[in-house]
C-alpha cells in the first residue's frame, strides 16, 4: 500500500526537488517498502507559472505590456501574488481531469503535488480551497528549512548552475521578499511535528520534516525521507480507515 496524494509542500530551495531527485534513484520495490510511494508522477504549480511568463513575453512581442510577470535577463519575477489562487484552482481542474479520472493509476501509483506558499499566499488558504477528493487521498509532507537557509540554498543553487550552463535561473531575490519572508505553516498547524489538518471539511494527515542542516549523503537523506514518510503513513493509514 502506497500515499495516493502526497502533497510535498515547503519553502523555495527547501530540498523539495532533492527529494524527488532521491526517489527517482528508487527501484519501485525500495520505493513502496521504504517510502510508501508507488510508481509516481509530479504536478507542479511552477509548470504554470512559467507559461504565464512565457505568454507575458508573447504580448511584448506584440507591443502590449506584460500582465503578469517582469523579466530580467533569464529570470522572471511574479507581480501578481493572485496567480497564487489561480494556480489552486488550476490543481482543482487538473487532478481530477488527468488523476481522479483513472482509479487504475492509484493500483500501483502515486502523484506527488509540489507547491510552495509564503507571506500572504499561505497554506491555509491553499488546502482549504483544493477539492476534497483531492484531499481525501492527500497527505502532507513539509520540508521545513528557515527562511533564511531557503534564500542561502536558492542562490547557491543558481550559483551551482551558472557555473556550468549560461541559461541557469533562480527565484529571483525579489520574489523572495515579496512572496517567501516567511510562510504560514507553523501557525496553520499549531507548532506541532505531526498531526491531523482539517481542510476543507476533510482530515489531512501531516508530517513536518526538518531538513536541516543540509545533506548531500544519500544515506543520511535516506533515513531523514524514512523516519518521516513512516510517520506520515500512519497518521494516513488511521485517516483513510476511518
Amino acid at each position: 500500500m502506497t500515499f495516493d496524494h502526497l502533497f510535498l509542500l515547503g519553502l523555495p530551495a527547501s530540498g523539495k526537488s532533492e527529494f524527488i531527485d532521491f526517489m527517482k534513484k528508487q527501484s519501485p520495490d525500495a520505493l513502496a517498502e521504504r517510502y510508501h510511494i508507488g510508481r509516481f508522477e509530479e504536478m507542479d504549480d511552477f509548470v504554470w507559472l512559467w507559461e504565464k511568463c512565457v505568454e507575458d513575453d508573447l504580448w511584448e512581442e506584440v507591443g502590449e505590456k506584460r500582465l503578469f510577470s517582469k523579466k530580467d535577463g533569464a529570470n522572471y519575477s511574479i507581480a501578481d501574488g493572485d496567480l497564487y489562487k489561480f494556480f489552486t484552482e488550476c490543481f482543482n481542474r487538473e487532478i481530477p481531469r488527468a488523476y481522479l479520472s483513472r482509479p487504475e493509476f492509484y493500483k500501483e501509483g502515486t502523484l506527488i503535488v509540489e507547491f510552495s506558499r509564503g507571506g500572504d499566499n499561505t497554506y491555509e488558504y491553499t488546502l482549504n480551497r483544493l477539492d476534497p477528493e483531492i484531499l481525501k487521498r492527500g497527505a502532507v509532507l513539509y520540508v521545513q528549512v528557515e527562511p533564511e537557509e531557503s534564500r542561502r540554498r536558492n542562490e547557491a543553487r543558481y550559483q551551482e548552475k551558472l557555473a556550468h550552463s549560461i541559461l541557469a535561473h533562480k527565484t529571483p531575490d525579489d520574489v523572495m521578499d515579496k512572496f517567501y519572508p516567511f510562510d504560514d505553516w507553523t501557525k496553520f498547524t499549531d507548532g506541532k511535528v505531526s498531526g491531523v489538518l482539517e481542510c476543507n471539511g476533510v482530515e489531512l494527515p501531516f508530517v513536518t520534516m526538518n531538513n536541516e542542516p543540509e545533506s548531500k549523503d544519500q544515506e543520511v537523506l535516506a533515513g531523514r525521507y524514512k523516519g518521516a514518510l513512516d510517520e506520515l503513513w500512519k497518521l494516513y493509514s488511521n485517516t483513510s480507515s476511518s
